[in-house]
């Protein structure tokens, strides 16, 4: 099942598909079941939510706005370094802890909205990730349990200013410009990829070109390892997102680098999910 938040002539709506095309509602229409942020924030059965929408209006998604499936999350909880090869491109050693750094909300845009370089840089990087949007709260989250806290799956591009990541150890000013955390299209229900969004391909490419080509189970923290590590520290809440980290072939990483120009387009594809497109502006 996917399901799309989006926004129709100022009017938020949602959509399902579940493999007969996307039929919706918007608030005010009758049935309407409310949005997929208040949805996940609720904790609803997103599946028979999808199933029902089945009996709505079929919907152009090409007509409509489609929006983050979270557009503020309570809290973007990103993973750095978390394949073997993107290790193995950046001559470090395999980590015995995952390394966690946060994004916010102000810096997400949704699937067609251009992601922005900044007039302070040229060094706008691209990152394929999975992302994973929790759906059920807790704390200290056996791994054995952590897949029953997740509503669902998507796409995100982790575009990063890498000379303002680099200037301290802390990554957080490289990773939070405006309108460089592109996500969606839209959200897939955990029925529809194998448990943890294990072994399928992800791809990033720059222009139709693939610059990053690798496999989720290469992760070198799981999907389950992650909620359960994290949220040893803090609770986790509905909505709320761990980006679980890019495969190798970053554009940093090539010589000479490779940079996002304005102009560019960037695609994230994910086996069974779907594919995250973003144009690249200067801001």
């Amino acid at each position: 099942m996917r399901i799309v938040h989006f926004d129709k002539d100022g009017v938020h709506g949602i959509a399902a598909d579940e493999g007969s095309g996307w039929h919706g509602l918007s608030q005010g229409d009758g049935g309407f079941p409310g949005t997929l942020p208040e949805l996940i924030a609720q904790g609803a059965d997103l599946l028979g939510i999808g199933s029902g929408l089945a009996q709505s209006p079929a919907l152009d998604l090409n007509a409509v706005r489609l929006l983050p499936p979270v557009p503020v999350p309570p809290k973007i909880l990103c993973v750095g370094l978390n394949y073997d090869d993107h290790l193995e491109e950046s001559g470090l050693k395999k980590p015995a802890y995952p390394e966690i750094f946060a994004r916010f909300a102000t810096s997400l845009i949704a699937h067609k909205e251009p992601i922005r370089r900044p007039r302070e840089s040229i060094a706008l990087d691209y990152e394929a990730e999975l992302a994973v949007v929790i759906g059920k709260p807790g704390r200290r989250i056996p791994r054995e349990q952590a897949l029953d806290h997740v509503a669902g799956y998507s796409l995100f591009n982790d575009a990063t200013i890498r000379d303002f990541q680099l200037r301290t150890p802390q990554w957080t000013m490289g990773k939070n410009f405006d309108a460089t955390g592109a996500f969606g299209p839209w959200l897939v229900t955990p029925d529809a990829v194998p448990p943890g969004a294990h072994g399928l391909r992800i791809q990033g490419r720059l222009n139709g070109q693939a610059m990053q080509d690798s496999r989720t189970d290469r992760l070198i923290f799981s999907v389950p390892a992650l909620i359960e590590m994290i949220s040893v520290a803090m609770s986790l809440e509905p909505g709320d997102l761990i980006i679980t980290g890019t495969p190798g072939g970053v554009g940093a990483a090539r010589k000479p680098p490779v940079y996002m120009q304005p102009g560019d387009v960037f695609e994230v594809e994910i086996e069974g999910i779907g594919v995250l497109s973003n144009l690249v502006q200067d801001e």
